[in-house]
């Protein structure tokens, strides 16, 4: 701003201005060296207001300065804006000041460079402006004063650290932990693990790597081929331990990489570590089988009594009881040739009994409400059912009980839950299309929310693509709702058109309107 301001040329309309601003009280410019602000705010009656009523009354430049100058033990700082400023009013009218009055500008500057050393900021401040105002140049003694006695005011800036050198892996380090990273985090990245020597790449620095992926779903393949390569490199050295936060973006961000020994990799650290990291083993498996790549022999361990009995006394028990059930959903839905043990019944708990963390973070920004609501005035309240858990374990998001003509049926007339484990196929029928003797169908709407798709992609994250494979597998007809979709509704009136369009394009078919 000052720099503006000393580019600008005094001029009659910027002077005239200086008419329209009140006179300056001594309480108005911050407190003076002298104290001249009296305890209850108000100008105090005495010599120094006196000498103020002289210099805004006074009738020439000369007039100002001798005021100034012969009362030198009444002049207080408060003082020179307001000469400064009775001077622009006086040279405002006058196109050119004559000679006279050009010395007495100069005196006055003088007097000004001579008292600033005791002036407080805001006096510094304002002088400065008043300064500019009347035509001095950013190169004038009493402008160079005046900013020279304004940044000497100013706290010191304290010197930039020192940057150190960072190598490859530490660059890369350094660049996870930056705040501001995520701007261009794959670029970054990328360059960032080219330029690092293998020996620079170190547990640390991949695990780093791979959290970041997972946590902020970046499905980058360059960037997780690497990792996948490193595992691959490093299998002898890496514990199970270090392996499952290896593995954990690959099924979070449901990609498999293309490095061919990974899968073998895996199923031998699961075979060396198996009994020696219980939760981390359960984790590994967790990741495949998002990925669907379940190893017989790492499941046929993890089912066998002397596993389940050694996990039943730990305090990580009941997260490994409800991915142990999930990993025997999978079996049970996805692996039909398997033929080794399976988690006992008693075991078993529910997989996912309510809308995951993510869903609950972030339900303010859902779209679960409005939807709600539009089935609500579209079908009515007793034809849907909102947040039910299905067997074995599935939060779903909307379920609807159709008959096999396509009418939506009351929710409370009809069994919501399809049979879990689904009926025996007949013989040569595959697993993945299970049978059911109930005549009523249950369609399920799925909500894909902007945060369960990828960054930056159509790929579903692991977790939500399992949840509808495997309810896709259970029997129920899945009817997905894409954020893009929803969210270029204007209003609950389109969102219950664009709803009956996609009930309708199923067969569906209801009774008037409900609300």
């Amino acid at each position: 701003m000052l720099r503006v301001l000393l580019a600008a040329q005094a001029s009659a309309a910027q002077l005239s201005g200086l008419l329209l601003l009140p006179p300056i009280q001594p309480f108005c410019l911050g407190p003076s060296k002298w104290g001249d602000r009296p305890p209850g705010g108000g100008p105090r009656a005495g010599p120094a207001q006196g000498l103020q009523r002289l210099l805004e009354q006074a009738r020439s430049p000369g007039e100002l300065v001798r005021w100034l100058g012969q009362n030198p033990t009444k002049v207080r700082a408060h003082h020179y804006p307001v000469a400064l400023r009775r001077l622009g009013q006086l040279l405002g009218s006058q196109p050119q000041p004559p000679p006279v009055e050009q010395t007495s500008l100069q005196d006055l500057s003088q007097l000004i460079i001579r008292n600033c050393p005791s002036f407080d900021i805001h006096t510094i401040h304002v002088c400065l402006h008043l300064a500019v105002l009347l035509g001095f140049l950013s190169d004038a003694p009493l402008v160079c004063a005046l900013e020279r006695e304004r940044r000497f005011r100013l706290p010191p800036k304290p010197p930039p650290p020192l940057q150190p050198v960072l190598r490859g892996g530490q660059r890369l380090e350094a660049a996870l932990s930056c705040p501001h990273f995520l701007r261009h985090p794959q670029q970054h990245l990328i360059r960032s693990l080219a330029e690092a020597r293998p020996e620079e790449l170190t547990p640390h620095v991949m695990v780093r790597l791979a959290q970041h992926l997972a946590r902020h779903r970046l499905r980058e393949p360059q960037l997780l081929e690497a990792i996948a390569h490193f595992l691959v490199v490093q299998e002898a050295q890496l514990s199970s331990k270090v392996v499952q936060k290896l593995v954990l973006p690959f099924g979070r961000l449901n990609y498999f990489p293309l490095e061919q020994q990974f899968m073998p990799c895996l199923e031998r650290i699961l075979a060396r570590e198996a009994g020696a990291a219980p939760l981390a083993t359960v984790n590994i498996l967790m990741s495949l089988c998002q990925l669907r790549c379940l190893p017989s022999r790492a499941l046929q361990f993890v089912f066998s009594p002397s596993f389940i009995s050694h996990i039943s006394g730990t305090p990580h028990a009941p997260i490994v009881r409800r991915y142990l059930s999930l990993l025997d959903t999978a079996v049970e839905l996805e692996l039909p040739g398997y033929q080794g043990p399976r988690l006992p019944r008693r075991q078993k708990v529910p997989i996912f009994p309510q809308p995951l963390i993510t869903d609950r973070a972030r339900c303010k920004y859902s779209h679960k409400d409005i939807v709600a609501e539009g089935l609500r005035q579209l079908l009515g309240e007793e034809k849907y059912r909102q947040d039910l858990t299905v067997p074995p374990g599935y939060c779903t998001d909307f379920l609807l009980c159709v008959s096999s003509s396509g009418a939506v049926l009351p929710v409370r007339t009809q069994d919501p839950f399809l049979p879990y484990p689904p009926r025996s196929c007949p013989q040569g029928q595959a697993a993945s299309q299970p049978t059911t003797q109930d005549p009523a169908q249950r369609v399920v709407l799925m909500l894909q929310e902007r945060w369960h798709f990828c960054r930056d992609s159509r790929v579903l994250l692991g977790s939500r693509a399992l949840r509808e494979r495997h309810l896709g597998l259970l029997g129920y007809q899945l009817l997905p709702l894409p954020f893009e979709e929803l969210e270029s509704q204007r209003g609950l009136h389109q969102l219950k058109s664009y709803l009956r369009q996609k009930l309708q394009a199923l067969g569906l078919r209801w009774g008037p309107e409900g609300g």
